[in-house]
């Protein structure tokens, strides 16, 4: 029996508009030139015929140059109500390895926000909580000296306590569980192997981090492991808790046995030296471990500061129209000139400048004195047939879909455009980039700079469409220990605000994105 289905509004129309409009494609390559600016090459255009009428097959070649559509690039109906695209297919558990104070809960926790950050339900398991709730009996480094059984069974304890949970957490929908642990021996590795793989049925992969640098053991002392809670109340001052914390590590060396590929060729790992000189790579299997070991190579942890702005104020900001290419206001163009001053005072080594192809990206930077790079990747997201109009005539043309974006903003994709989802898969090359770069100013748009503070500072899904990133702000990103500093410095230039928050009910408008309120600030 044939059903019928009704399609979303802005579908229906799409469906009884013929096309017959001939588009321009531009055929893009890298260029290197002696200007410190990254262009594409726009020399070379084809032109596409698109029409309702049959057409021969065209040639690999040809299609090459065909526009993107949702024909072409869709892989989901629209519109988009559901979850985040799943990722894992078997579950997985990456447990850490290593003597104390060499970044192991660094790595963790960084992994965690990137894995988590591209859709991948992750969370991180501590093995230092659990012995801490357990027994407040640590009063000194006399605790994990091997020969002390009662603290021995203790920590033994915690260890299975943390491993059930793993399990547990994994069988309630987790995806990856980070076992953040020393695991320093080759018996507790092949229990974690009997219980994570053999009992339990997941994947295992081991992380190891070795650091011989004494430089890099005690700045990672004296910047985490002093503010640790082991020593919350113990009234020690900082020479007493470095010189107990190295005892710490020597009973810890007493029995460590580094990863071995010939005694433990079974297992699956990687192992890194001194964050990242050298990175050995056994038997890594799978979509899930290859990006863990891609990311992972990419990671430093060389001092550096990223900033973040949106391009200054542009014409269609004052239509409040989403999207499109327009020029810089008179207000942008003043930002311009004060975001240039602002960086001269910063005075930053080596900075390097990244912006999109749009032009008011790279009007703004324009009188910045430092090697440029355009990036298509930050471009701002493509709003498919709703781009250059205002948040209005979306709600009036297609009321149906402008409801269905506020009740799904992060996983809904405008038709023949993108969601916020895609946007985070476009944007994880340059995330790889940022993070082996030192310092970096990069100038985009809203939504993709939703994207990149999500990252940063381990913002959720839900939260990541909602993040305020006011206009003529620039935000200053400090990489520390287990996060991110972040502050929001606001330039002395007025500006609209485009932030619509998240609404109570689907599909309402607040006033101020209404044509006589736009009018109004249009004429400011």
């Amino acid at each position: 029996m044939a059903r019928s289905v009704r399609l979303p509004s802005a579908l229906r129309q799409l469906s009884n508009r013929p096309c017959s409009h001939a588009v321009r494609w531009p055929r893009c390559r890298s260029m290197a030139l002696h200007s410190p600016v990254s262009v594409c090459d726009y020399s070379e255009l084809r032109t596409v015929k698109c029409s309702s009428d049959p057409s021969p097959p065209m040639s690999p070649e040809k299609k090459t140059y065909i526009p993107p559509s949702s024909e072409t690039i869709q892989t989901k109906p629209f519109p988009i109500r559901g979850e985040r695209a799943n990722y894992v297919n078997s579950p997985h558990v990456i447990a850490m390895v290593g003597l104390p104070a060499r970044g192991k809960t660094y790595i963790s926790k960084k992994l965690s926000r990137y894995l988590n950050w591209i859709g991948i339900n992750t969370k991180v398991f501590n093995l230092g909580e659990y012995r801490r709730h357990a027994t407040t009996a640590y009063k000194s480094h006399d605790f994990f000296r091997p020969d002390n059984k009662e603290a021995m069974a203790i920590r033994t304890q915690c260890a299975m306590d943390a491993l059930q949970d793993v399990g547990q957490w994994l069988e309630g929908g987790g995806e990856v569980a980070v076992f953040d642990a020393t695991n320093s021996t080759a018996d507790r590795r092949q229990l974690i192997h009997d219980i994570i793989v053999k009992k339990m049925g997941y994947k295992l992969f081991f992380v190891e981090s070795v650091c011989d640098d004494p430089k890099i053991i005690e700045q990672n002392i004296m910047e985490v492991k002093v503010n640790s809670p082991d020593y919350k109340n113990m009234n020690m001052d900082m020479d007493s808790v470095l010189k107990d914390f190295l005892m710490r590590i020597e009973h810890y060396q007493e029995r460590y046995e580094p990863l071995d590929e010939t005694l433990e060729s079974n297992l699956s790992f990687m192992k890194i030296y001194n964050t990242g000189e050298k990175v050995v790579v056994h038997k890594h299997e799978g979509h899930i471990q290859s990006r863990i070991v891609y990311y992972l190579m990419n990671i430093h942890i060389v001092p550096r500061t990223i900033y973040l702005t949106r391009h200054g104020e542009s014409e269609e900001n004052l239509k409040g129209r989403i999207g499109g290419d327009s020029d810089l206001s008179f207000r942008g163009q003043q930002y311009a000139e004060s975001l240039s001053r602002f960086i001269q005072q910063q005075n930053i080594p080596n900075l390097r400048v990244w912006t999109s192809w749009l032009k008011r990206t790279i009007q703004t930077v324009a009188n910045v004195p430092a090697p440029q790079e355009r990036w298509k990747a930050l471009n701002e997201i493509d709003a498919g047939i709703c781009e250059e109009m205002t948040y209005e005539e979306i709600a009036e043309k297609y009321p149906e879909d402008f409801a269905a974006r506020d009740e799904a903003k992060f996983t809904y994709r405008y038709p023949r455009g993108e969601s916020y989802e895609d946007l985070v898969a476009r944007l994880e090359p340059v995330i790889m980039e940022l993070e082996r770069q030192g310092n970096v100013l990069v100038v985009s748009h809203q939504a993709v700079m939703r994207c990149l503070l999500a990252y940063f500072l381990d913002k959720s899904a839900d939260e990541l469409p909602y993040l305020n990133v006011p206009l003529h702000t620039v935000i200053k990103l400090t990489p520390v220990a287990y996060g991110c500093k972040v502050d929001y410095i606001k330039l002395p230039i007025e500006a609209v605000d485009t932030h619509r928050p998240k609404p109570k009910v689907a599909g309402y408008l607040e006033e101020r994105f209404k044509r006589e309120k736009l009018q109004n600030s249009e004429n400011c």
